[in-house]
């Protein structure tokens, strides 16, 4: 056996030859992809594989150069060429493995395999094209696995170098030497490792016959491999290609789902969250710029009319076509969003409050063009609030309250106009009005009640006849609080319905007691809400606390407005029969504020008549108050009502009452509302 010796000048003349086409080959894979067109991917990925596959098989070839060979030799054509096709065809896998948007541990190791092969290939077909005169070529088992294995690991350092090369933002010319280095490494080894494989064996004539005839054989084998390598990255970059589709839709999914997260189904316009991530970005940059931003806040008139005449579907038509008008109205610093069911906001950057009322104007000019849907022509207007940041307030919360507020006070002007906001007393109440509201939640949650009882007396002998139950909520920050206060909150919220039947079970309690230690306190009135007077759960309620407590329901009695009473007269009619029949005493409450119809009050089965303190407060000797009232209590009398006057703060109004012959006084005078320890110890009994 003979061996290999080499011109070492040679050697180090390959590998500068393989590692300058190695980075010059990376460098026009990065460089040119980076802004090429999708139609010229696959050009210059063949020019970049052409340039790499030269760059191995040029390191091959000079390596040949510079070893010193037993014989002459000379090469064959055919293997040659096909030599470089192989290497070409793992230089434009390895260049189109890298530009690739992911490079799982998979592909990783499946590229790597299939570009050692290559590599491998290569080297052994070229060596196949050489033919030295009187040798034969033998190779050793372990070497020759050696060189394969260190092609694929090269190969796999390569393509992960130059994956991370890919992304990175930093040192890339580094790391583009270091991918041309490696992979020029990974060549150079290789092919040292396959020559120190190979063993010269001389031969005679005979045995270059039997080597002739082997030649179709070894031809067969170069093409098999050769296409097997060709079949396994075909079915990579199938697989690769089926991948990114995937991963490609997946991203779009993605995608689509996260602009829906913040974009309203109905109009497709950004919605509140959208709003919370843009007025984060849009305060940072305006901080500390001069500059003001106008929040519009526009709100249609009388929008659930026409979800209620017209039907939803008009109304949702209605939303869209608005939404398409306003948009005209949009530039590049301005956006226009749907905060609510018929609630929009058009955020002005860069503006100012004449430039945002000019704009309002516009918005409203084209919420009033009439609308065609379905055939049918819809009209409707706006109202619109206007806040500036940062004037006034300085995040979106405030920002968004304050052009509420302003907003309401367009409703309150007439409809069909603008506001802009300006503090106010008014103002400041509703923000209080508002946070009361907050707290209500809490004290209904934790019972934060109590009853104040306020004494009835009788007009002539001026003793105890009953008691009304009043509600006072013992806020934790701001003491005892009257109804006024927070009774509007209550009916607006529906929590006036637990308040409500909270009182109520309160006043059994307490006539149980009452019953046996203060008789002359009952009977209890309570005063129900419109709300819970058309309650579907009233009768269910008071027939449990009835049956809970055992009270005799004569000393209950329910007081409701006037108003209540008058506002669906024959559904008020039914409740009232049905709860005379449970045995429950009826009061009509503010008589004379409301309807004063005693043709309905003829029908109503009620037992009291309580009349208003407005006919009280000014009543005089021989003044028109006292003639009103002479007909309403002479009238009631006559009806066989109980006929008891409220707000009593004079000698003069009880003394003037009692003449005219009301039966029962209730009022400052007499006796305040206090609470149950108080009233048991005063002087009345």
């Amino acid at each position: 056996m003979t061996h290999i010796h080499y011109d070492y000048s040679l050697v180090l003349g390959s590998a500068i030859v393989a590692l300058l086409a190695c980075y010059f080959a990376v460098s026009l894979e990065q460089t040119l992809f980076r802004g090429s067109r999708p139609k010229y991917e696959w050009l210059i990925l063949i020019l970049s594989g052409a340039l790499l596959g030269a760059a191995i098989w040029c390191m091959h070839f000079v390596a040949m150069m510079a070893s010193h060979m037993p014989g002459d030799q000379s090469f064959n054509t055919y293997f040659t060429v096909v030599s470089y096709l192989i290497a070409f065809a793992a230089s434009v896998f390895a260049v189109w493995l890298t530009t690739r948007f992911t490079l799982p541990l998979i592909r990783l190791t499946l590229g790597s395999v299939l570009m050692g092969l290559g590599i491998a290939g290569m080297h052994y077909t070229g060596m196949m094209a050489m033919d030295i005169e009187g040798y034969e070529v033998r190779y050793e088992p372990v070497l020759t696995s050696c060189s394969v294995l260190i092609a694929i690991g090269g190969s796999w350092i390569t393509f992960l170098l130059a994956f991370r090369n890919k992304h990175a933002r930093h040192f890339k010319h580094v790391l583009r030497i270091a991918v041309a280095f490696t992979l020029t490494m990974t060549i150079v080894v290789m092919h040292y490792t396959g020559m120190a494989a190979m063993n010269f064996v001389p031969v005679d004539a005979a045995a270059k016959i039997e080597m002739a005839k082997g030649f179709d054989l070894q031809l067969l084998t170069v093409i098999f491999v050769t296409c097997l390598v060709l079949g396994v990255a075909f079915c990579v970059a199938i697989l690769e290609r089926r991948l990114e589709e995937r991963s490609r839709q997946l991203t779009k999914a993605n995608r689509e789902l996260a602009n829906l997260a913040v974009q309203d189904n109905l109009t497709k316009l950004p919605n509140r969250l959208f709003l919370a991530e843009y007025a984060h970005f849009l305060f940072t940059d305006y901080r500390y710029q001069k500059d003001q931003i106008a929040f519009l806040y526009i709100d249609l008139d009388r929008f659930k009319a026409v979800n209620d005449v017209f039907g939803h579907h008009v109304g949702d038509q209605l939303l869209i076509q608005l939404s398409n008008r306003l948009h005209r109205l949009l530039d590049d610093h301005s956006k226009l969003l749907r905060i609510g069911g018929d609630e929009f906001l058009m955020v002005l950057e860069s503006s100012t409050s004449e430039r945002a009322a000019a704009v309002a104007e516009k918005i409203l000019e084209l919420i009033q063009d009439s609308f065609m849907i379905a055939g049918k022509e819809i009209n409707v207007s706006g109202s619109i609030g206007i806040a500036m940041y940062p004037e006034h307030g300085s995040n979106l919360q405030d920002l968004l309250i304050n052009a509420d507020a302003a907003m309401l006070t367009s409703k309150d002007q007439g409809r069909n106009t603008f506001s802009l906001f300006c503090f106010s007393s008014d103002q400041n109440e509703a923000k209080s009005q508002t946070k009361l509201i907050n707290d209500l939640y809490k004290a209904v949650e934790d019972q934060q009640f109590t009853l104040f009882y306020q004494p009835k007396f009788k007009a002539c002998e001026r003793g105890i006849c009953g008691v009304e139950a009043l509600i006072r909520w013992k806020h934790p920050n701001l003491g005892l609080l009257t109804p006024n206060m927070f009774i509007r909150g209550a009916e607006k919220t529906g929590l006036i319905i637990r308040m409500g039947y909270w009182a109520l079970e309160e006043a059994c309690r307490q006539i149980k007691i009452w019953e046996k230690t203060h008789p002359q306190f009952l009977p209890i009135s309570v005063n129900l809400s419109a709300i819970q007077f058309e309650h579907k759960h009233l009768f269910s309620t008071l027939e449990e606390l009835l049956a809970k407590y055992q009270v005799d329901p004569s000393f209950i009695m329910i007081e409701i407005t006037e108003s209540t009473a008058m506002h669906h007269i024959d559904s008020s009619i039914r409740t009232l029969e049905r709860l005379r029949k449970m045995g429950i005493k009826l009061a009509i409450d503010d008589f004379g504020t409301g309807h004063s119809s005693f043709l309905y009050l003829k029908n109503l089965p009620v037992d009291e008549l309580k009349i208003d303190k407005e006919f009280i407060n000014d009543l005089s000797t021989n003044s028109k108050e006292e003639m009103i009232l002479e007909s309403i209590i002479q009238l009631a009398i006559k009806l066989g009502l109980v006929v008891t006057a409220e707000g009593i703060e004079t000698p003069l109004q009880a003394e003037i009452l009692t003449r005219l012959g009301c039966q029962q006084l209730q009022g400052y005078l007499l006796g305040l509302p206090v609470g149950v320890a108080r009233l048991e110890a005063s002087e009345y009994l």
